[in-house]
C-alpha cells in the first residue's frame, strides 16, 4: 500500500496523520484535481498541459457540460475524499456547493482546497476566470480571457434592441420556476435582447410563475430547459397545453443548453443564439 494508502485507511481508524506537504504561495500546483462541474470547465481552460488530472465526471456527460471532448482525457471523479486523496493532489478546486464532508476530509489530510462560489451574474464571469488565473498560476492567460469575455460582451449588448423595442420572453423550467434578470440566466436572455417575464411580476431573483399569469404576458418566446428521459412530475407543466400553445409558431428551438450550467465564456454562445433566434424574427414578414 502506498503512503497515501495508508494515511487514509489510518485516517478512517481515527488515529492521528502525518501533515501531506503543502505547496509554498509562489509555487505553481502540478497535480490539481477539480471536483465541479463549473470549476473543471474555467481549469479546463486556464491550466497548462498536465496540470489538470482530475475532473468531476459530470463534465464528461452531454447533457450539463460544454466540453465533454476535452474532460473525457482527464481522470474523473465523484467527489469522495478517499479516491481524491488517492490521486495525490497538491491542489483540490471545488464549488461552494461541493461535497461538505469531503471537503473538510480533504482538509484535515493537509489536501490544499481552494472554493469557488458559483457566478450568478454575466459580472460575476470575469471575477471567476481572474480567480483561477490566480489558484493556478495563469495570469495572464486568464487576463486574456477576461478582455477576449468583455470585448465579446460588449459587441453582443450592441446589436440589442433599445429601451420599448425588446420583445418578451419566459424563463421557464420546472415546476413553473421563471428566472430574472438578477440571475444568471436571465442576464443571458435579457443581454440578448429580451425583457424578461419574471421581472413584470417583481421576481427579478425567480419565482413560481403560474400558468394563468405566463398566458395572460404573452411573451413573444418561451424558453424550457432540455427535459429529462425519465418522466418527472416537475416537468410534467413543460408540456401543458398553454406553453405549448405559447412556444407554438414563436422562436422555436430555444432551449437551454450546456452553455447555461455555468458562469463561463460559453455564456456567450447562448447570448448569440437568443440574439440570432430575436433578429431573425423580428426581421420575419408578418
Amino acid at each position: 500500500m502506498n503512503r497515501r494508502g495508508s494515511h487514509i485507511v489510518t485516517l478512517f481508524a481515527g488515529a492521528v496523520l502525518v501533515a501531506a506537504p503543502v505547496l509554498a504561495q509562489d509555487e505553481a500546483p502540478q497535480r490539481v484535481v477539480s471536483m465541479n462541474l463549473c470549476t473543471d470547465q474555467l481549469a479546463m481552460m486556464l491550466a497548462d498541459e498536465g496540470q489538470l488530472y482530475s475532473v468531476s465526471y459530470l463534465s464528461q456527460q452531454d447533457r450539463g457540460s460544454a466540453m465533454v471532448e476535452e474532460a473525457r482525457k482527464y481522470v474523473p471523479n465523484r467527489a469522495l475524499a478517499e479516491e481524491i486523496y488517492l490521486m495525490d493532489p497538491d491542489l483540490v478546486i471545488a464549488g461552494s456547493f461541493s461535497a461538505r464532508v469531503t471537503l473538510d476530509m480533504l482538509r484535515r489530510l493537509d489536501v490544499p482546497v481552494v472554493v469557488f462560489d458559483p457566478s450568478s451574474s454575466l459580472s460575476d464571469i470575469p471575477d471567476r476566470i481572474t480567480q483561477m488565473g490566480a489558484v493556478l498560476h495563469q495570469q495572464d492567460k486568464a487576463a486574456r480571457m477576461v478582455d477576449e469575455f468583455n470585448a465579446a460582451l460588449a459587441d453582443l449588448a450592441a446589436m440589442a434592441p433599445h429601451e420599448g423595442a425588446r420583445p418578451s420572453a419566459a424563463l421557464y423550467s420546472a415546476n413553473g420556476w421563471s428566472s430574472g434578470s438578477a440571475t444568471l440566466p436571465g442576464q443571458i436572455v435579457a443581454a440578448a435582447g429580451f425583457d424578461l417575464v419574471a421581472d413584470e411580476y417583481g421576481m427579478a431573483w425567480g419565482g413560481f410563475l403560474p400558468l394563468e399569469l405566463l398566458a395572460m404576458s404573452d411573451p413573444n418566446a418561451v424558453i424550457t430547459g432540455q427535459p429529462y428521459p425519465a418522466a418527472s412530475r416537475a416537468e410534467e407543466i413543460l408540456d401543458h397545453p398553454v406553453v405549448t400553445d405559447l412556444k407554438e409558431g414563436r422562436m422555436q428551438g430555444i432551449v437551454s443548453d450546456q452553455d447555461w450550467s455555468c458562469g463561463t465564456p460559453f455564456v456567450l454562445g447562448a447570448i448569440e443564439r437568443l440574439s440570432t433566434a430575436r433578429q431573425t424574427a423580428t426581421e420575419a414578414p408578418q
